[in-house]
């Protein structure tokens, strides 16, 4: 089953979430993706507790997700008020899609095409400015002797993919600018060396490197040569390379305290004695009519959107759409 979960616009309820300026964070994504979910189910109060406090309950998942064949919308999604306000030349539209761990390289095509589609559909829109993709694995201090950097980076989740498959992958953004969806294309965490053979390979280059500089804030020289010789914009970030952990989504969707109710805890004997006699289990905290979904989750991608009122600067629409894969 696929998991589509998504924040809508952050902006509309005015939140303000600090980052800091020196270390990477997904903390707005976390916190965004709770906050629309809470949004869409209000916990009811059902009499008193053994304390003689209100007891509160979460409804089921079913009652604000929306299931379609095999796709599972969380929250259910309503693209009807969600346009822009403008016209679309009023608007640069930027999105950056990260790749995640342990998903398959083989559907990048499918998964790329599906996160421009549910962002274009968003904002009601037919086509945007940038899309920045973001590969596993890649860091832009690899290339750097930064100890700093380095001690600050936290663990490695993947290998970095060979540059073929990098390329292949690329082929896909060519066709989406081709068919006038995308009308550049960028790269994230690319050093010079990677980005030098990289632009050797690709029929339409990349107008822009997006790098995380951390500690060491000072661009590498052959870095802004390269990127100065090859019309590619350097811009800098502070995106977590792999912002949806597994861990993450289970404890987004979960049965626990803060969880959504969407997943039922992790398989048990008396689950399994349960289930061969056909009865149903119970969120725990939750205590909705339908029991949580069961299965392993693995996080595939995330797509951040940004729209930007041109004459303004200021920011109209800004939100994610994640996909999971969950198997039983």
């Amino acid at each position: 089953m696929k998991l589509v979960l998504s924040t809508s616009n952050i902006l509309g309820a005015g939140s303000s979430i600090h980052r800091p300026t020196k270390s990477k964070s997904n903390a707005e994504l976390i916190s965004s993706l709770r906050a629309n979910f809470e949004a869409h189910y209000a916990p009811a109060t059902n009499g008193d507790d053994a304390d003689g406090d209100a007891a509160v309950t979460r409804p089921s998942y079913t009652t604000w997700t929306s299931r379609k064949g095999d796709v599972l919308e969380v929250p259910a999604l309503d693209f009807e008020d969600s346009a822009l306000q403008e016209e679309r030349e009023q608007y640069d539209i930027t999105l950056k899609l990260f790749y995640l761990p342990g998903a398959s390289a083989e559907k990048r095509e499918e998964q790329t095409r599906e996160a421009l589609d549910l962002v274009l559909k968003e904002l009601h829109m037919p086509s945007v400015d940038l899309l920045i993709v973001c590969f596993p694995g890649i860091y832009f201090d690899d290339e750097e002797d930064c100890p700093d950097k380095l001690s600050t980076r936290g663990p490695v989740e993947a290998e970095p993919e060979r540059l073929e498959a990098l390329i292949e992958t690329w082929k896909t953004l060519e066709s989406l600018h081709d068919e006038g969806l995308v009308k550049k294309l960028g790269i994230a965490e690319f050093g010079h060396d990677r980005l030098a053979a990289f632009l050797e390979g690709t029929r339409i280059p990349p107008s822009v490197d997006q790098i995380n500089l951390r500690d060491c804030c000072s661009v590498p020289k052959d870095l802004l040569k390269l990127a100065k010789g090859k019309s590619v914009e350097l811009l800098v970030h502070n995106d977590c390379s792999n912002v949806l952990p597994r861990g993450t989504v289970r404890e987004l969707l979960g049965d626990g305290e803060h969880g959504a109710g969407v997943l039922a805890e992790g398989t048990k004997t008396g689950d399994k004695r349960k289930s061969l006699h056909g009865e149903e289990g119970k969120n725990g905290v939750g205590g909705g009519d339908a029991a949580g979904l069961r299965g392993e989750v693995q996080p595939q991608w995330v797509v951040k959107y940004t729209a930007v009122v041109k004459n303004r600067g200021v920011v109209e629409n800004k939100g994610y759409f994640a996909v999971a894969e969950l198997k039983e």
